[in-house]
Parts: structure tokens; C-alpha cells; sequence
């Protein structure tokens, strides 16, 4: 009885090591990222590319459109950077620290993940407008929040968060103390210690956070819809032109611009990619 069940065991591993080993197993997963990554995105561009040049052009540099840009692109670049350091100050936090409430503080930190974007927008544009809250401290100031840029901007800030904290807190978990404690008895300060020793290996974890959240926060919709004016010229992204073209029954011109966003943003990434690349062989 116990013989049986010793080799059964071994002849399992070794039928999958069989099978991990064949040929062909790298078919599967290639044929899935095709149909659904690879095919989509080639589908859309020879959409727009129907257009023809000159109409493509001219969509695509539209004044409302390159506005959209600019708003989309710049806002998540900022808050893609405020949150690459806030994120790493929360991560180090949680990592570092034992106060109360940690635990659920640092599940907290997940909530944008389940949080439903319409449901975000709504909470975001009742505590920031000019009653809620926060908002209601701004406004003697002149200071408007909700439904402007800014509230493009927070809207863009919360869902993108998560990404940094929970891609730097493994790597500042697993940070051995013995190396820090070793730079301080060798004479080197908190600041050095951080500077030098800490801070490289985290280096490109967090330009992996800043990615994700930068990449997240350019294709949000449903929360920026509700937290925004959607006005042309003012705070007004290309994803909610996308769908104001569509409302429209103007197919060509979401393609257009849904194209060029999506070239822009692998344009960005592919750089940022670099960026990882660099912090990784020189950090």
C-alpha cells in the first residue's frame, strides 16, 4: 500500500515534466494573448487606417482632440509621479512599522482594486464638490475641484495608487535589516543608509508601480465621467472622447483617436520599459 502510493506520486511529476517539455505547450498560452491582446489591437488600427491618410491626420489633430491629449497624457504623467512617491512612503510604512489598525489600513489600500469606477466617481465628486467636505475648505479660496482637471487629477491619483504600493511592498519586505544595520555601524547615515542601500533595489519595482498606475489611470473611464465636466478645452480626456464621438454615431473618428491613444500609450511604455531596463543594470 505505502510502495503504491511512494511511486505514484514520482510517475505524476515525471508525466508533467513530460509535458512541460514538449514543443508545442508554448502554443496555448501564444494563441491566448493573440485572440485576446494581439488581434484586438491589430483590428483596430486597420480600422483606422481605412480613413486614409489625410482624414486620419485630420481627426487625429483635431483642436478638441489634441486638448484631450494633453489632458489625459499630462494628468496621468502627474499623478503616475505623485503616487510613485506616496506610494513608496506607504509601502515603507506598512513594511517598516507596527502601529494600530496597520492591518486593515494596508487592506485598505486594495479597495480601488474592487471598487466599482461609477461608484468611485460618485464618492470622489460628493466629498469634493463645492458642499462635500473636503471641497466646501477649497472654495472660499476660489479653489474648485470637483468637475475640473483637479478632479481629473484625484480621480487618477485613487485608482492608480494600489499599483505602486503593491508592487514595492515584496520587494521592501524581503530587504534584508542586516544590510542597513551593517551601513550604520560603518558610518553612514539613515539618509545614506536609504539613499544607497535601500533604495536602488526598489528602484525598479517602483518604476514598475509607476507604469501600471500610469497605464491604469490613461484608459480610466467611469469615475473620471462622473468626477469631470467632460467640457472640450478643459478638463475633458480621451476616453470620454472616444465615447462622446460614438454617442455621435462617429465611428471613424473614435477609431481615429482610439488608435492614436492606444500607439501613445504603448509608446510610453515601451519608455518606461527602458527606464525599468536602466534601474535594474544600474541601480
Amino acid at each position: 500500500m505505502t510502495a503504491t502510493t511512494s511511486h505514484s506520486t514520482p510517475t505524476w511529476r515525471n508525466w508533467f515534466g513530460v509535458v512541460s517539455r514538449l514543443p508545442w505547450i508554448w502554443i496555448v498560452p501564444t494563441a491566448y494573448l493573440a485572440v485576446m491582446l494581439l488581434l484586438p489591437t491589430i483590428a483596430l488600427f486597420l480600422k483606422a487606417s481605412t480613413e486614409g491618410p489625410v482624414r486620419f491626420w485630420s481627426i487625429a489633430t483635431s483642436p478638441v482632440a489634441l486638448d484631450a491629449y494633453r489632458v489625459t497624457f499630462g494628468t496621468a504623467l502627474v499623478t503616475a509621479f505623485i503616487n510613485g512617491i506616496f506610494g513608496l512612503l506607504i509601502a515603507w510604512v506598512l513594511v517598516r512599522y507596527e502601529f494600530p489598525f496597520r492591518r486593515v489600513i494596508d487592506a485598505a489600500v486594495d479597495l480601488p482594486f474592487a471598487l466599482p469606477t461609477s461608484v468611485a466617481g460618485l464618492t470622489l465628486a460628493t466629498v469634493y464638490s463645492e458642499n462635500g467636505w473636503i471641497g466646501s475648505l477649497f472654495a472660499p479660496l476660489g479653489i474648485k475641484l470637483a468637475f475640473t482637471q483637479w478632479g481629473v487629477a484625484i480621480a487618477m491619483l485613487l485608482i492608480s495608487l494600489p499599483f505602486v504600493v503593491r508592487t514595492v511592498q515584496p520587494v521592501l519586505a524581503d530587504l534584508e535589516k542586516d544590510v542597513e544595520e551593517a551601513a550604520w555601524c560603518l558610518g553612514a547615515s539613515k539618509f545614506q543608509t536609504f539613499w544607497r542601500v535601500v533604495l536602488p533595489p526598489i528602484i525598479p519595482a517602483a518604476l514598475t508601480g509607476v507604469a501600471l498606475g500610469f497605464s491604469r489611470a490613461v484608459g480610466e473611464y467611469g469615475s473620471v465621467v462622473i468626477v469631470s465636466s467632460n467640457t472640450p478645452y478643459k478638463d475633458l480626456i480621451a476616453p470620454v472622447l472616444v465615447f462622446q464621438r460614438l454617442e455621435q454615431y462617429d465611428y471613424s473618428g473614435a477609431t481615429v483617436i482610439g488608435a492614436v491613444l492606444l500607439g501613445l500609450s504603448l509608446a510610453l511604455l515601451v519608455l518606461i520599459n527602458l527606464l525599468q531596463a536602466w534601474g535594474r543594470r544600474y541601480g
